[in-house]
């Protein structure tokens, strides 16, 4: 974060200072919203969630090195030295923070949005971009209306790009965080059924994702995925500049020729308005290629080469949880794709594995959760989907999943288990497992499945084993 005055502090959140801050011109260099993990100096924002209340660890943050915070609500103390902001909502204050921070730069930034490809479609523009832009990129989880304006406060004279991710899960927080970003370029994966359980359909959760359109800065660009209905459906509703990718014959972006070496690589043609090259990807899955020509379109609008593009798609690397792939001995892999899961990202996933070269395939797979009333029908449609696969075994971990593994016995998968906890999955793991196996582990996030990512580490040789 670049030096911000007091003064422009109050400016920035419109607040009212009530003890300290006669020096006006102090300066701040980092903003703290957690007490536990406090940076020297730092403005402390205490946030009020539905089980907690920062307001409550003002006084541990100041003590403990920050040199002010903001407050809700009055104090009936004030410790000497501290200075003290009155805010109308602490939320809002760093949204409004963000914002006025965010104005300092003129370099591009990205946005992110969609069902699902998120994170993996992020870290491959930002990939991408670094061959020639030092760029600032959405860590972790922090895509959320807490994340991303932190996020934008990292931002300094440094970077030249920056890519953001922006999650949701009801209506109205993509508008909160464009509002915050104001993106030159606009991406939305898919529109897929996650969150539909507060959304009600896959159409309002289009018009959820299409709130950072607005928020987009002319020129702008918007770029699509061509392959989906719902947002081929935009191509003459939206008054930006818009691109199109995926894999059908026409669109602007486009790929061909996709071959995968069952191991950990992707080849494929890849067609632009400018190129056309061949690239190989450094991940598995058919569905890599919605990242790769997304970054491609960012890339070619920003000025990069034929050269950087393709040396860009090679620098690419999941984040944790995002399909890692782990090699064990004794020929075992374990895909370890436990970040979170939706329906459209459980097909993905499982396609994956299916089309690999293992001798026995197996798919650890948890409850996806926020699906609400169409919860039984979607698990049912996944399990069904297995059946058509090359899989050998399912170990279906948790309440929901039950419907998952009856469905997928129903289609023929061979070999089903169904276990209500991660403790009754593990003796069931240590029965399949066999040399040559692949093991997918996926679940939405509540489901913590990285447990059994570890336990299957644990019980596996080593490479060298």
């Amino acid at each position: 974060m670049e030096p911000i005055k007091l003064s422009e502090l109050l400016e920035a959140v419109d607040g009212r200072l009530l003890s300290g801050g006669e020096d006006l011109d102090l300066e701040l260099t980092w903003v703290d919203t957690d007490s536990r993990d406090l940076h020297p100096g730092s403005l402390f924002i205490p946030l009020v969630g539905e089980r907690f209340d920062g307001h409550a660890y003002i006084n541990a943050s100041l003590e403990g090195g920050a040199a002010g915070c903001l407050t809700a609500r009055e104090r009936e103390s004030y410790l000497p030295g501290k200075f003290y902001i009155k805010v109308a909502n602490t939320l809002k204050a760093l949204w409004d923070l963000a914002r006025y921070y965010r104005r300092r730069f003129s370099i591009p930034t990205v946005a992110v949005t969609g069902s699902v490809g998120k994170t993996t479609t992020k870290d491959m523009i930002a990939a991408v971009l670094s061959t020639r832009y030092r760029v600032l990129k959405t860590e972790g989880n922090f895509n959320n209306t807490v994340g991303l304006p932190l996020t934008v406060l990292r931002l300094t004279r440094e970077h030249q790009v920056c890519v953001l991710e922006m999650g949701m899960s009801k209506k109205g927080e993509i508008d909160a965080l464009a509002s915050i970003a104001e993106p030159d370029i606009a991406v939305i994966t898919n529109i897929g059924d996650a969150h539909i359980e507060s959304l009600g359909s896959r159409e309002g959760i289009l018009a959820a994702k299409c709130e950072v359109l607005p928020h987009v800065r002319r020129p702008g660009l918007v770029i699509l995925n061509g392959d989906d209905p719902l947002l081929r459906g935009l191509k003459d509703s939206c008054e930006l500049p818009m691109v199109f990718c995926g894999g059908a014959e026409g669109l602007d972006y486009r790929a061909s020729d996709v071959e995968s070496d069952g191991k950990a690589r992707l080849h494929c043609r890849l067609h632009t308005p400018r190129m056309e090259a061949e690239v190989e990807i450094p991940a598995l899955g058919a569905h890599m290629i919605y990242p790769t020509l997304t970054a491609a379109a960012v890339g070619e609008q920003l000025g990069l080469t034929r050269e950087e593009l393709v040396q860009g798609i090679l620098r690419f690397a999941p984040t944790k949880m995002r399909m890692n792939i782990l090699e064990r001995g004794q020929g075992i892999t374990i895909l370890n794709d436990a970040y979170n899961a939706n329906p459209q990202s459980m097909r993905a996933a499982i396609e994956v594995l299916s089309s690999g070269a293992a001798r026995y395939k197996i798919a650890v797979l948890g409850d996806m959760l926020e699906l609400g009333p169409f919860a039984q029908a979607l698990h049912e449609g996944v399990g069904e989907y297995l059946g058509r696969t090359d899989v050998d075994c399912l170990v279906a971990v948790g309440e929901l999943a039950g419907h998952l593994c009856r469905a997928a016995q129903r289609a023929g998968v061979p070999e089903s288990y169904h276990c209500a906890d991660k403790e009754q999955a593990k003796p069931i793991l240590e029965k399949v497992l066999r040399p040559g196996s692949t093991v997918l582990v996926k679940a939405s996030r509540g489901m913590a499945m990285e447990e059994l990512v570890d336990y299957l580490v644990s019980i596996t040789p080593s490479v060298s084993g």
